[in-house]
């Protein structure tokens, strides 16, 4: 017993001895690098072949953790997709894949048939016309029947997020197009058609679906860490109001998410700057884990391939490196991860992925091994 007390005095001694950035590398050690792969199975089924920069063929999630340092994936979830595509299924196909190559994972629902964003978080069909204690009850068995298949087959989910980017609530409907996607007037409104749990409007509400999420995802996985994702990493107040919000009303999270876009940010927007947005970001970090106490992770994030101008991916790089590097150094230690989203898209869709027409990385993806 003496022994361990000494040796205890001692470990103590040589932390307060260590210079702050040895401290911040030893706190460090478990910073997740990671990847959005959710568009990934649609991709191998189109008969896609991925390459590394040698013109190599690679299996692209071992190709983005041996060659890229990422441990974990992060794949989204919907109720009832059409076709199947991020159903329970596929994200079950693809967490098992990822744990073979001992990979974490992290699960992101959606809550949603389809995309659920800040701009819509259409309310699934199937829950249409229920009240408010109805839809809270069908958000807690979609949750636990995913996560249990998930469980039933091996696989512990080390964080999930009970929402994607709710920053104006979650389970409300706007006028869509035939492609799902929402509808805007000349002004750039969409008209809301259903809402259980806008943030503006339902706010008691919005925080009630939180909880219910956090209280199925922990009856499943105790350990898991649940996470609140919100969009523009960048802007304080969004935050503040949000979570607030969420706490006023009775909701709880483990980890709070962010998304990390300077080319979205940007977009419409030319006052703003790169550069800004990261130190803003890093700086909210900061606030978000001493006001709430808890950890924060970059879960979205993503920069422009254009093959035409390789300056301009060289720019994505630098970006990202800086964004790697202060997420571990400048953010006293309670940032826990960056997330690239989809970096194995192809140009000619998604503009933010990082990988070239061949399914090979461009040089934005060495942005996570220049931190080593």
């Amino acid at each position: 017993m003496a022994n361990n007390k000494t040796m205890k005095r001692l470990f103590f001694l040589l932390m307060t001895l260590l210079p702050i950035g040895a401290m911040a590398q030893t706190a460090g050690k478990d910073f997740v690098k990671g990847a959005d792969v959710g568009f990934l199975t649609g991709q191998e089924q189109r008969g896609v072949v991925f390459h590394d920069r040698q013109g190599r063929e690679r299996e692209c999630l071992e190709l983005l953790k041996n060659d890229y340092q990422m441990s974990a994936i992060r794949m989204r979830v919907w109720v009832n997709p059409r076709g199947g595509s991020c159903d329970k299924n596929e994200l079950l196909a693809m967490a098992k894949r990822a744990k073979a190559l001992g990979m974490d994972l992290m699960v992101d629902f959606h809550y949603s048939d389809s995309w659920a964003d800040p701009a819509k978080q259409p309310i699934p069909k199937a829950w249409l016309g229920h009240s408010f204690e109805e839809m809270k009850r069908d958000l807690r068995a979609h949750t636990i029947d995913v996560l249990s298949l998930l469980k039933e087959n091996g696989i512990s989910p080390r964080w999930v997020q009970v929402g994607n980017e709710t920053t104006n609530g979650m389970l409300w409907s706007v006028k869509t197009n035939e492609r799902g996607w929402e509808l805007k007037d000349s002004l750039g409104r969409t008209t809301i058609t259903h809402s259980m749990g806008h943030i503006k409007t339902e706010p008691e509400q919005y925080a009630g679906f939180i909880r219910t999420g956090y209280d199925a995802v922990k009856e499943v996985f105790p350990d898991a860490i649940v996470i609140v994702h919100l969009d523009r990493g960048h802007q304080q107040s969004l935050y503040d109001h949000n979570l607030d919000t969420i706490l006023k009303y009775g909701g709880k999270f483990d980890m709070v998410g962010m998304s990390l876009y300077p080319y979205w940010a940007m977009e419409g927007h030319p006052e703003l700057k790169a550069d800004d947005i990261i130190t803003d970001c890093m700086a909210n970090i900061r606030h978000v884990s001493q006001k709430y106490h808890c950890d924060v992770m970059i879960v979205e994030t993503g920069y422009e391939v254009d093959e035409q101008h390789p300056e301009v991916m060289e720019e994505g790089r630098r970006q990202l490196t800086r964004v790697v590097r202060e997420a571990q150094t400048e953010t006293d230690g309670h940032c826990r991860g960056i997330f690239y989203w989809e970096p194995q898209c192809l140009p000619g869709g998604y503009k933010l992925g990082a990988f070239d027409h061949n399914a090979a990385p461009t040089v934005i993806m060495e942005a996570f091994v220049e931190n080593r």
